[in-house]
């Protein structure tokens, strides 16, 4: 049964692990192995002080995480160990996200992740603009849901 709960610091190195892991299937091009030092500064000083950061557990073994900014209705983060994609984490945590963010929600969404474009579409995100992050310099799709 997949338990949602608050993050906690003792959360730390097994949610970097856990996006370092998702984001290495997604994009086995890119070394993210590299990218975890940039990755560990930004989530301790950037994410989880100005977020709500939720994760989801199933027998005391993390599964997924999303990060919220209510404040500015932006969905930073859904990350879902590969292992769980098509159980339902993804679902339950983008409920968790609506619960969160009641008002609506944006996200930029990488143009060629086709599969994340896909989920977001089922959960009722609709493409508002192209973009391009900053950081990756990647086309990016913003999606924005609203109630």
């Amino acid at each position: 049964m997949i338990k949602l709960r608050p993050y906690t610091d003792a959360d730390e190195e097994t949610a970097i692990e856990l996006w370092r892991r998702t984001w290495q299937v997604t994009y086995p091009e890119l070394d993210f192995e590299a990218r975890l030092p940039w990755w560990r500064e930004r989530w301790r000083n950037t994410l989880v002080p100005n977020n709500t950061v939720t994760v989801a557990e199933e027998s005391s073994t993390l599964l997924g995480l999303v990060i919220v900014d209510p404040r500015n209705r932006y969905l930073d983060q859904v990350v879902v160990a590969p292992e769980a994609w098509g159980s339902g984490v993804a679902q339950a945590l983008m409920a968790e996200a609506k619960r969160i963010s009641p008002s609506g929600l944006d996200i930029f969404v990488n143009q060629d992740n086709s599969r994340a474009i896909r989920f977001y579409e089922k959960q009722q995100f609709a493409f508002a603009e192209e973009d391009v992050n900053p950081i990756s310099g990647r086309p990016v799709n913003k999606m924005v849901w609203r109630p």
